[in-house]
């Protein structure tokens, strides 16, 4: 996706690489430049991270003894039950006259806890995993703006389209009963009552060689305390800002971003 021809909102940064500026323009849901939005905001960003969240289970783990009876395994385990046999079976014999004492060896019962002490129900089997699903991608990274000679070209108007790409297009202020009894009648009318708003603009980051999209905005902030000129606008701001993809990326769309045109 290469950049349009709209507006750009960016600060002045010499000769800063390109590849260092972060692009950020509105698409569709299928990461298609929008032809209704044209502006773009460019800045260097700063403490970028890009996360992948992958879940992996082990449902297994639930079949081993150790789980079904937990207090027993672990008496086998650690020997705690050996021992407890073993004074257990001094005492009886202790209550017994001398002549009646058995052997001072220990029982077959004896040596079989013995032989436990140290083992586990735990197997490679009942512990693999498997992998049940990932969340979106994620991205978090700081935007910089500073003023050089126009406090409001320079700083306030990037940081404002990026807040209205973040907030919804449009939030209907009507009773759900007032767009029911105005609706067309039709089907489609009726379900445009029911889901009156506009969610958010999707975007996207195009930054060094890759570009990702169609992302949404999931926060964003605003230090409204930074420095101002006398003009009262801001001279400079950094600005944090957490990014999503709008689905879970699979290998393909990987390869789409870091070898796009292949």
């Amino acid at each position: 996706m290469n950049p349009g021809n709209g507006t750009i909102l960016t600060s002045q940064w010499g000769g800063l690489s390109d590849f260092l500026i972060a692009k950020f323009y509105a698409v569709d849901e299928k990461g298609i430049r929008s032809p209704d939005e044209t502006t773009e905001v460019h800045a260097p960003i700063s403490d970028g991270h890009r996360d992948m969240t992958l879940n992996w289970q082990s449902p297994f783990e639930a079949a081993s003894p150790d789980t079904k009876a937990p207090a027993l395994a672990a008496m086998l385990q650690s020997g705690a039950l050996s021992t407890v046999l073993s004074d257990f079976t001094s005492y009886i014999a202790g209550q017994k006259p001398t002549s009646a004492q058995n052997s001072q060896s220990p029982s077959a019962l004896q040596n079989t806890l013995n032989d436990l002490k140290g083992r586990t129900g735990i197997t490679k089997l009942n512990s693999t995993q498997i992998f049940t699903g990932m969340a979106p991608i994620r991205f978090t990274f700081n935007l910089h703006f500073r003023a050089l000679a126009d406090p409001y070209n320079e700083v306030e108007a990037p940081v404002d389209q990026l807040t209205y790409w973040a907030a919804p297009k449009k939030l209907s202020t009507d009773s759900i009963v007032k767009r029911v009894t105005s609706a067309d009648g039709t089907a489609g009318g009726y379900l445009k009552a029911l889901f009156p708003s506009f969610a958010p603009t999707m975007i996207a980051f195009q930054y060094k060689t890759y570009t990702f999209a169609p992302l949404v905005i999931e926060s964003i902030g605003d230090p409204i305390t930074a420095p101002i000129a006398n003009n009262g606008y801001h001279t400079e701001k950094i600005i944090p800002i957490a990014l999503a993809s709008l689905t879970a990326l699979d290998r393909d769309d990987f390869k789409a971003v870091f070898s796009p045109g292949s």
